[in-house]
C-alpha cells in the first residue's frame, strides 16, 4: 500500500499581511517582498503572496454567534403618497448636484432646488415617505442641512431606525429630539424625573423642550432641581429652551441666572429678561438709556441729544452689558447701543415728549449719533417684535435713498420686515423694487412668504423685464431669477408668455443678451408649470 506524506503548510507570521501592505506601499524596487524574490519578478511574487494570504485570512476566520437582528422599524400611520407624486419624488431625488455638465443652465428646471418645496407641501398634507426612497432622501439631507427638518419630518420614524444602522445618517439621530427615544407622558412624573436625572443630554434637552411647550412652569421647576450641578454649556442650552412660553413667572429664576459663573449664561438670561417689558431688568436698562437720550426743544428744530455712558460698571455687566467693545468700535458707543437695545420701546414716547415712533425717528440727532441710535432701535424692534417701531424705522419704500431712510443696512431692514404681517411685508418689498430695482432686493425677497403675493410677483417680473430691455446679461440677476423660479405663484406662468421671444437688441446691448434672457424666462415658465404639476399630483 502506498502512503503519501503530506507536506506541512507553513504557518504565516502574525504580521505577514501588514508586511505585504507595507511592501506594496513602498514598492518592490525599494523593499523586497517576503520570500526573497527580487528584480522583474518581484511585483508578481508580491501579488501571489497577497492572494495566498487573502485565502488564509478568509479560511481562518472563526465563526461567531450571529448578531441580534434589529427590531422592526415603527409603523408609519400616515397615508401613502399618490402614485404620480411618488414618481415625482424619485425624479427629484435623482437630480443630484454635479450630475450635469457645467456652463449654461439652459431651460431645464433645477429639480434639486424644488425638493424643499415639494417636501413642505407633502408634509402639509400628511403623507408618508415611500420606504424605497428613504436612503436617497437621507443622502440628500446629509448633503444639505437646510433640507434636514423637512426631510426628517417626511421620512418619519423609519429615518431614525435607518440612522441607527448607518453612520452616514447619524445626523438624523442628532436632529430628532432625544435621538428618537420615546418621551414620558405628562402624567408620568416618576419617569420624567428619572429621565431628567439619568438620561443622555439629547434626551434631557428633548424632555425639557417638550415639557416647556405643554407646561412652562413645570419645565422651569424641573430645570431648577439640578441647575446648580449642571455644566456651564448645558446650563446655556437648557436656559435657551425657556424662550418657549417665556413669561413674567420666569423672571425670578432669570434674575438669579444673571449671577451665573458663565458669561454666556448671564448674557442669555439678560436677553430673555429684556424681552419681558415689565421685568426689573428692563426697567433698569430703561433708566440707564433714558439718562443718555433727551430732546432739546430750545433749538429751531427739536433735536435728540445723546450723552453715552462714560463707564461700564459691575451692575451693567450683571445685567448683560458686555464691557469689551469689538475691534473698531468705540467703547461708549458699544455700551450705549446695548442699553438702548435692551430698553422697552414703549418707554421712549414718555421720555421724548409724548411723540409717536414715527415722529421720534424723524427727529435729527446731534453729533453723528443717529446711525448708532437707530441701529439700536432696529435691534430692539426685532427683539421685541414691535411692528409700529419697525414701520417707523423702515420708512416709505419709495424714498430716494437706496439704503432706506433710517434703517442701517439691508440685513437690518430684512429683520425689521420680519416683524410685519405677510401682506404688509410683501407690499413694502414690492414698493422698494418698483423704486430701486433689483440690485439690493435679494435679501429682502428672502423674508417674503412663498408663494409671493401678486403685487410682489408683478414687481419682480417688471423689474426683470426692465433689466432685459436695458441690454445687460441676465447673470447679474441670477439670484433673483432663481428665487422667482421657486417663489412666484405658479398661476403667473401664463402671464409670462410675452417674455419668451428673443427681443430686438439695442445697439449698445451686450452681444447675445436677448437670447440669454429668453432662455432664462423659458426656464422660469417651465419651472412654474412644473411646480403647479407637483401640487396637483400631491392633491390627487
Amino acid at each position: 500500500m502506498n502512503t503519501r506524506t503530506s507536506t506541512p503548510v507553513e504557518t504565516p507570521a502574525p504580521d505577514a499581511w501588514e508586511e505585504l501592505v507595507t511592501t506594496a506601499l513602498l514598492g518592490t524596487e525599494r523593499r523586497t517582498p517576503p520570500g526573497g524574490t527580487s528584480g522583474r519578478e518581484a511585483p508578481v511574487a508580491l501579488l501571489d503572496a497577497a492572494a495566498v494570504q487573502t485565502v488564509r485570512r478568509r479560511a481562518g476566520l472563526r465563526p461567531a454567534p450571529a448578531a441580534r437582528r434589529p427590531e422592526p422599524a415603527a409603523e408609519d400611520p400616515r397615508p401613502p403618497l399618490p402614485a404620480a407624486a411618488a414618481r415625482r419624488l424619485a425624479l427629484l431625488l435623482a437630480d443630484r448636484p454635479g450630475t450635469g455638465g457645467g456652463g449654461r443652465r439652459g431651460t431645464a428646471p433645477d429639480l434639486m432646488e424644488l425638493l424643499p418645496q415639494w417636501l413642505a407641501t407633502a408634509n402639509a398634507r400628511g403623507f408618508a415617505a415611500p420606504p424605497q426612497t428613504l436612503p436617497a432622501l437621507l443622502d440628500a439631507a446629509r448633503g444639505r442641512t437646510d433640507l434636514r427638518p423637512a426631510a426628517l419630518t417626511f421620512a418619519g420614524p423609519r429615518a431614525v431606525w435607518l440612522a441607527r444602522l448607518n453612520p452616514d445618517w447619524r445626523f438624523a439621530l442628532r436632529a430628532t429630539p432625544g435621538g428618537g427615544a420615546t418621551l414620558p407622558r405628562p402624567e408620568d412624573e416618576e419617569r420624567t424625573r428619572r429621565l431628567w436625572q439619568e438620561g443622555l443630554f439629547a434626551e434631557r434637552v428633548a424632555l425639557l423642550s417638550a415639557l416647556r411647550t405643554r407646561e412652562p412652569t413645570a419645565a422651569r421647576e424641573l430645570l431648577m432641581t439640578t441647575w446648580s450641578t449642571e455644566r456651564a454649556e448645558d446650563r446655556l442650552m437648557f436656559l435657551d429652551s425657556l424662550r418657549t412660553g417665556l413669561g413674567p413667572q420666569d423672571e425670578p429664576f432669570l434674575e438669579q441666572a444673571l449671577s451665573d459663573r458663565s458669561r454666556n449664561v448671564r448674557a442669555t438670561a439678560a436677553e430673555l429678561l429684556s424681552a419681558l417689558p415689565e421685568s426689573a431688568l428692563a426697567a433698569r436698562m430703561a433708566a440707564r438709556a433714558g439718562a443718555c437720550v433727551s430732546v432739546d426743544d430750545t433749538r429751531p428744530t427739536p433735536t435728540i441729544t445723546v450723552e453715552a455712558p462714560h463707564a461700564c460698571d459691575s451692575d451693567m455687566e450683571r445685567d448683560g452689558v458686555v464691557s469689551k467693545a469689538p475691534a473698531g468700535r468705540g467703547e461708549r458707543a458699544w455700551w450705549f447701543g446695548q442699553l438702548v437695545e435692551a430698553t422697552p420701546l414703549g418707554t421712549w414716547s414718555g421720555r421724548l415728549g409724548g411723540r409717536t415712533p414715527e415722529q421720534i425717528v424723524a427727529l435729527p440727532v446731534t453729533d453723528d449719533w443717529q446711525s448708532e441710535l437707530h441701529a439700536a432701535w432696529c435691534r430692539a424692534a426685532v427683539r421685541q417684535r414691535d411692528p409700529e417701531w419697525a414701520r417707523a424705522l423702515l420708512g416709505t419704500p419709495s424714498v430716494p435713498e437706496a439704503g432706506g431712510p433710517r434703517a442701517v443696512s439691508l440685513a437690518e431692514r430684512a429683520k425689521l420686515l420680519g416683524t410685519l404681517d405677510v401682506a404688509e411685508r410683501a407690499d413694502w418689498v414690492a414698493g422698494f423694487i418698483a423704486a430701486h430695482g433689483l440690485s439690493e432686493a435679494f435679501q429682502l425677497l428672502g423674508v417674503c412668504a412663498v408663494p409671493w403675493a401678486a403685487p410682489l410677483g408683478r414687481a419682480v417680473v417688471d423689474a426683470l423685464n426692465i433689466a432685459r430691455d436695458a441690454g445687460s446679461y441676465p447673470w447679474s440677476f441670477s439670484g433673483v431669477m432663481g428665487l422667482a423660479e421657486r417663489c412666484l405663484d405658479p398661476s403667473e406662468a401664463g402671464h409670462l408668455d410675452g417674455l419668451l421671444a428673443v427681443p430686438d437688441e439695442p445697439e449698445d446691448a451686450s452681444p447675445g443678451a436677448g437670447g440669454y434672457w429668453a432662455e432664462a424666462f423659458q426656464r422660469l415658465v417651465t419651472t412654474l408649470r412644473l411646480r403647479a404639476a407637483m401640487v396637483a399630483e400631491l392633491e390627487a
